[in-house]
């Protein structure tokens, strides 16, 4: 039977891995204007904390503090912080009850986390609610139905049909980006500029990593132990995956995208 609300992919090390390549500048380039010195930034949903300490480099460690609901992913942040010298703070809480006072920061930031919650409309109202009079509220989030590669192996399309089906099943919204407007007018954040990108894999290196993570977390993550538990698939189906996914890797002419959009908004005012 599902979890309802448990995060989809869960915090194996395959999807760790996946989350420590995000960057500022292949995961938050839109924010980059907003990044000078001395201001202050939460990152809401942080994980193991590489972009966070990446703002922190930018407008400066004492004034950044990133939180994430799980204790694992803190850990990881703590010690990757250690591990380059950044003073970054760490701490955990609850995306739709953050532990600080109103007005508390020029810049709320938060990345493929509002796919996970089950109220993303309380997480942008918090978000909101913490930042400052004249900051900003920033979310980047991924839209898994227009999703797009090449070759089109059935294995690949089998992996997005089932991903999508256990992710609504236990952990929100996996089409968050088409959804960003809507959340952020309900939340009353004003003053909304919209953009998009994309993650792209097609060089060979780029190829191996993204699709042999994938063919790990087909059997091992959260994910698989979900898709079985929840009646979503059967472990041969998962294996049946994670060997297109390595397929995939083998194509000298493969091709994968994910399309995410990117919100910057006001908080409400008053």
């Amino acid at each position: 039977m599902d979890a309802p609300n448990a995060y989809t992919s869960g915090h194996h090390e395959s999807v760790l891995a996946t989350h420590r390549r995000r960057t500022i500048a292949n995961s938050a380039q839109y924010l980059e204007p907003q990044l000078t010195m001395g201001r202050t930034l939460l990152d809401v949903g942080c994980g193991p904390g590489t972009i966070t300490i990446e703002f922190g480099a930018r407008v400066g460690d004492a004034n950044v503090v990133g939180v994430d609901m799980a204790e694992a992913a803190i850990a990881a942040a703590r010690t990757h912080a250690a591990d380059v010298g950044s003073t970054v703070r760490f701490e955990r809480a609850n995306a739709t009850g953050l532990p600080f006072d109103d007005n508390s920061f020029d810049i709320v930031h938060t990345h493929q986390t509002l796919q996970h919650v089950p109220d993303p409309v309380a997480m942008l109202r918090e978000m909101g609610r913490v930042a400052r009079p004249g900051g900003v509220v920033a979310a980047r989030e991924v839209d898994y139905a227009a999703t797009t590669w090449f070759p089109e192996l059935p294995g690949l399309a089998q992996w997005l049909e089932l991903y999508r089906r256990v992710h609504r099943a236990t952990s929100g919204e996996p089409d968050a980006a088409r959804r960003l407007v809507s959340w952020a007018r309900a939340a009353q954040l004003h003053e909304l500029h919209l953009s998009a990108s994309a993650w792209v894999f097609a060089t060979p290196a780029e190829r191996n990593w993204w699709g042999e993570a994938w063919a790990e977390r087909a059997l091992e993550s959260d994910f698989a132990r979900q898709a079985v538990d929840g009646g979503h698939a059967q472990i041969s189906e998962l294996r049946a995956i994670s060997d297109a996914w390595r397929e995939w890797t083998r194509h000298d002419d493969g091709w994968f995208s994910m399309t995410h959009g990117e919100l910057l908004a006001a908080p409400p005012p008053g």
